[in-house]
């Protein structure tokens, strides 16, 4: 671990799409440094039982005003807010529907989430890191709603951060690059798709949802006090190629 093991001692975080892949990894963190921590989104049994008891699964709809609201009113402080909620549904996504719900989960529910929650963190003085990603950056053919919606987060973390920050919370995103996870394992396991993503790749390997965890811990902590509306590429240097 390369934080203090107590570094969030007392804070309550919830963590939506906290149940699987890096969500999940962000939970597990949060709750090692010392953090109560509400993981927030569909039921996942696919990685077995949390290794903290500090750890609460809460089955939540991000995209449902019903399920956050009432999430929100369940809880009595929040000093932490991660939004890892997200999903891709690749060329699938050229169909309006598929499109339309893309957006809904991934863009519609941070900005639910950052609402519904925005009267607690503002008690708690808090922070939020919202989870954008190497296409808030640039385009990806084969994924036009995933990429609009991280395009999206990007400039919703940069507007909510100057309209939240005289509530005293800060905004922040992470954007991870080529993370191993069940959702690039297909990509993992082909050499003639790989191969090019590590040659690009400065450091010469896949990212794992620790190396995202990490870098949300660093923007929920106090050394980052005077940071808001930045968006954190965690990509191995991929994006500087």
């Amino acid at each position: 671990m390369s934080f203090r093991q107590d570094l969030l001692q007392g804070k309550t975080a919830v963590v939506t799409g906290g149940t699987q892949g890096i969500g999940r990894a962000i939970t597990e963190t949060l709750a090692t440094l010392g953090a109560q921590v509400y993981a927030a989104g569909l039921p996942s049994n696919s990685e077995g039982a949390y290794s903290h008891t500090t750890i609460t699964e809460v089955i939540v709809d991000v995209t449902s005003d019903k399920e956050v609201a009432a999430l929100a009113a369940s809880l009595e402080k929040v000093d932490i807010l991660i939004n890892c909620a997200g999903i891709i549904a690749r060329v699938e996504e050229f169909k309006l529907p598929v499109f339309e719900r893309v957006i809904d989960v991934n863009l519609i529910g941070t900005m639910r989430l950052c609402e519904a929650l925005r009267p607690l963190l503002a008690t708690s003085n808090g922070c939020i890191v919202n989870m954008a990603s190497m296409l808030s950056f640039f385009g990806g053919g084969l994924v036009p709603g995933y990429s609009a919606s991280k395009g999206g987060i990007a400039q919703l973390t940069k507007s909510l951060a100057i309209a939240y920050a005289a509530d005293g919370i800060r905004v922040n995103a992470v954007a991870p690059g080529w993370i191993a996870t069940p959702l690039t394992e297909a990509l993992q396991n082909d050499e003639s798709r790989a191969k090019p993503i590590l040659d690009r790749t400065p450091l010469k390997r896949w990212g794992t949802p620790e190396d995202v965890a990490r870098a949300v811990t660093f923007l929920c902590s106090d050394a980052s006090s005077f940071m808001t509306g930045v968006i954190m590429p965690v990509d191995g240097g991929y994006m500087v190629t």
